[in-house]
């Protein structure tokens, strides 16, 4: 394949998100500077970003069999630089500006370089059109994200959930290049597309349904979906927050946006059986996860139950495959994305690395309101979001999800979804009942303002209000997200 300038436009995005990477590794080697490798990374995530633009211009290209840049894959592409670019700024602030001994214990710029090299693999997966090329990007998402969840080596619980996320991560990782190789063998193609043509005529075999079986095994561990969750709570409550916000957000966006692409391409690989099982992972992730979220006492754990429900409700759009469905899983993922942040985020400024454990008790906000503000007011539009209450973004992501459903008359699913989101409110107003609530002798104060912590608390004020003017004025997004949905078709 000859390749043009056409197709070094469309792949500026990995080119320059590539770039960023080894610009931030020469530069740890040269000087170890926190504040500078921040600015880099942040400065390389921005340039990236931007180079979206030019990129659609010469859109929708194939680059190789392996990627198909165009509108659905830029999409996903600027929500999951946004999301890293939100958490390693909430980084810089929870790593502090000391060091040694009285700041973290260890090296902080590498924190950068492996989130970065973890976007780009999320790239590579988001364009995959291709079985190698899924299995590349995953790897690379994958890889630097074990390093990442045991950052905070000095703390147990950070490796123990680093070594849970890398065993698990792996074994997902062996079903799903097992399912790959099977379906290979049956189809003799790599590609979603050529997948799906030769099944079609061909018809489904016990192999087949095997390799599909396989992946989905695989894919179900990335994404954590029952009964494939059990490394969730653990591995949320032992990463650093930052590492927390970005697992829960980033990687399974990408995972998530790739599976959407392989269901469209293939539809050989969708109903029958596949749609009966998706159906019960779906109840189950929905019923299961609002269930164990109800009883948690730590935030973290709260919230990692929370995304197998979210998930499961997601599963809803994705089984209905048609009318709204491309364009419903778009709105939640974004919706879902930026509520994540904002609760993540939360965390992450109350907390500090070399405190000890994270602050991700509940019993730690009690009382918020009375100490401070602005943060509690930024939990409590979070927990509203993550409810699906009106005038935020997470009612809109639902509103399109039971939409789908009821369109392609899923009444089960939908069942599921309403007594899981009335399991849900419970729990997320236990949560913001906590912050307000009183206790003898405390005045009302705001905590002495760190300027450290800066960036990160603008950055949590502009999730806030986006959170809020999308659900009172979703207008933009849903542009967006009805423009990547035609390239997806």
């Amino acid at each position: 394949m000859e390749f043009t300038q056409e197709h070094f436009i469309a792949l500026l995005p990995l080119l320059v998100t590539s770039a960023t990477a080894i610009v931030v590794m020469l530069a740890i080697a040269w000087r170890r500077n926190h504040g500078m490798t921040y600015v880099l990374s942040a400065a390389g995530l921005v340039l990236a970003l931007l180079s979206i633009l030019p990129a659609l211009q010469v859109t929708p290209l194939d680059v190789t069999l392996l990627l198909q840049l165009d509108r659905f894959a830029y999409f996903y592409m600027a929500l999951l630089l946004l999301a890293t670019l939100v958490c390693i700024t909430l980084a810089h602030a929870y790593l502090g500006e000391k060091s040694g001994s009285e700041g973290f214990p260890g090296n902080r710029e590498e924190l950068y370089l492996l989130m970065v090299l973890s976007t780009l693999g999320g790239q590579v997966l988001v364009a995959s059109q291709h079985l190698a090329g899924l299995f590349i990007g995953l790897e690379l998402l994958s890889v630097p994200v074990y390093g990442l969840v045991a950052y905070a080596f000095f703390n147990r619980r950070s490796l123990e959930a680093g070594i849970k996320y890398m065993v698990l991560s792996a074994a997902g990782s062996a079903f799903l290049l097992f399912g790959m190789a099977l379906l290979y063998a049956e189809s003799g193609s790599l590609g979603f597309a050529g997948i799906g043509l030769s099944l079609a005529a061909q018809g489904s075999s016990m192999l087949v349904q095997a390799g599909i079986g396989m992946m989905l095994i695989g894919l179900g561990f990335k994404l954590s979906l029952v009964p494939f969750h059990l490394w969730t709570p653990d591995v949320y409550e032992g990463a650093p927050a930052p590492i927390s916000a970005f697992l829960a957000t980033a990687s399974k966006l990408a995972v998530f946006a790739v599976l959407l692409r392989l269901y469209q391409l293939s539809p050989a690989t969708s109903g029958g059986w596949l749609n009966d099982s998706l159906s019960l992972i779906a109840i189950a992730s929905i019923l299961i996860g609002n269930l164990l979220a109800l009883n948690q006492s730590n935030l973290k754990r709260l919230l990692g139950y929370s995304s197998i429900a979210h998930f499961g409700y997601l599963l809803v759009a994705l089984i209905a495959s048609e009318g709204l469905a491309v364009e419903a899983v778009g709105v939640y993922l974004a919706t879902y994305v930026l509520t994540s942040l904002g609760a993540f985020g939360v965390i992450t400024l109350m907390s500090s690395p070399y405190r000890g454990r994270d602050a991700d008790a509940l019993y730690e906000y009690r009382g918020l309101f009375w100490r401070r503000p602005y943060l509690t007011a930024v939990l409590t539009l979070m927990m509203l979001s993550l409810a699906g209450i009106p005038l935020t973004a997470g009612f809109i992501g639902k509103f399109y999800v039971i939409a789908t459903g009821v369109q392609s008359q899923q009444w089960w699913l939908l069942g599921a979804l309403i007594v899981g989101s009335a399991i849900g409110l419970y729990y997320y107003l236990r949560v913001m009942v906590t912050l307000f609530l009183l206790e003898p002798g405390i005045r009302r104060h705001d905590a002495p303002f760190d300027w450290g912590q800066r960036a990160g608390g603008i950055m949590l004020l502009a999730i806030a209000v986006l959170a809020f003017f999308f659900g009172v004025y979703p207008q933009p997004l849903l542009e967006l997200v009805q423009q990547a949905g035609l390239a997806a078709l």
